[in-house]
């Protein structure tokens, strides 16, 4: 299969390639296309042999539901079977933007698309070629991130084509997204609402609009027991080729320890990467080192992440060691996708014994 890519301006949509692309969905086929928050894969969310495609081009668990998106709020009941009160609050306060609510799911959004489950993902992305094309398609069209199940989500066009290219027909290039990570994900069709996925929505935002919001158990740890009802939940995702490990501590202890581990390593002749921030970068001695960015602006390492993960595979390290971030605001979305990276590794100090200590 040949993959045709079109640039396409964000201030002002090429509209023969989007028409293009809209034929592609109503026809049950797939589109790459941008978001605010990484490139969606896209299908027609209520054709179930198209939603299948999307598993089969990424590799993706039939079980992992995909996220539907609108372009308009009145959209969301032709999705979602109930919509509590909350729920219509939320999507006043925050749509089109990343944030996705989990919601009983309308008889015409068929199980391929929801991974099996009564529930359904729902969003109204903040990109004009992402809402041209929903509402040129005339479908609700389901899209999670338009990567290769498991790798980092893709930031540009070029992402998506490493691991897409020949996979699928068209990826509209509207140049590098503008958040980063993906959405929010938040259920609300429990007693009380839970995030499980953070996001650029962060609970406070949440806790603002709706009151009270509770966080996942499994955000910041690994639970491989429990059956995912949002994306992302139970499989290893963003992670890079190489093993990667997150190390914990003071900012000098992280440091000294990430260096000491790096010497390791190049004694016998591996490869490493670093990931640190611009307060240590300079201090590292790895093969290759990359900044995520000053730990005074969460927003920009949010943006990095995913680019800095995929130029490390580039660089072809067989090692990764990357500083952690707090998890303050937004700073929760990029530690949890750290994590899912590193496949929930972390090397902590042990206080018991004064030396160092894997998490897993």
């Amino acid at each position: 299969m040949e993959t045709k890519i079109y640039q396409i301006k964000k201030d002002a949509a090429d509209h023969a390639a989007i028409e293009e692309a809209a034929k592609v969905i109503r026809n049950g086929g797939l589109v790459a296309f941008p978001t605010e928050t990484v490139y969606g894969l896209g299908a027609d969310a209520q054709n179930p042999q198209a939603a299948e495609k999307i598993y089969a081009a990424k590799g993706r668990p039939s079980d992992n539901p995909l996220i539907v998106h609108i372009a308009q709020k009145e959209d969301l009941s032709k999705a979602a079977g109930e919509i509590p009160k909350a729920a219509a609050l939320l999507a006043e306060a925050f749509w089109p933007g990343p944030l996705t609510m989990i919601l009983r799911k309308q008889t015409s959004i068929p199980k391929e698309t929801t991974g099996g489950l009564d529930t359904v993902a729902v969003r109204m992305p903040d990109h004009p070629t992402a809402l041209a094309l929903i509402r040129r398609s005339g479908c609700l069209i389901a899209a999670p991130s338009a990567n290769a199940s498991g790798r980092p989500s893709p930031t540009l066009a070029r992402h998506v084509a490493e691991d897409l290219n020949g996979k699928i027909p068209m990826i509209l290039d509207g140049g590098e997204v503008g958040i980063g990570i993906e959405s929010t994900i938040v259920d609300l069709t429990e007693k009380e609402p839970v995030i499980l996925r953070p996001g650029y929505i962060t609970g406070s935002m949440l806790e603002a609009v709706i009151g009270p919001v509770k966080l996942d158990a499994g955000i910041l740890c690994a639970d491989a027991s429990v059956r995912p009802k949002a994306p992302g939940m139970k499989y290893r995702h963003y992670a890079p080729r190489a093993e990667m490990i997150v190390v914990e501590g003071r900012m000098e202890q992280v440091v000294e320890k990430i260096n000491a581990l790096a010497d390791a390593m190049r004694a016998q002749n591996r490869k490493t990467g670093i990931i640190g921030t611009d307060e240590t970068i300079s201090s590292y001695r790895g093969d290759v080192a990359f900044s995520l960015g000053s730990r005074a602006d969460a927003e920009e390492i949010a943006r990095r992440l995913y680019r800095i993960l995929r130029e490390l595979d580039e660089s072809g390290v067989d090692i990764i060691y990357s500083e952690s971030i707090a998890a303050q605001g937004i700073g929760q979305a990029v530690r949890n996708r750290l994590l899912k990276a590193a496949g929930y590794q972390t090397l902590a100090p042990d206080e018991n014994s004064g030396g160092w200590k894997i998490v897993s």
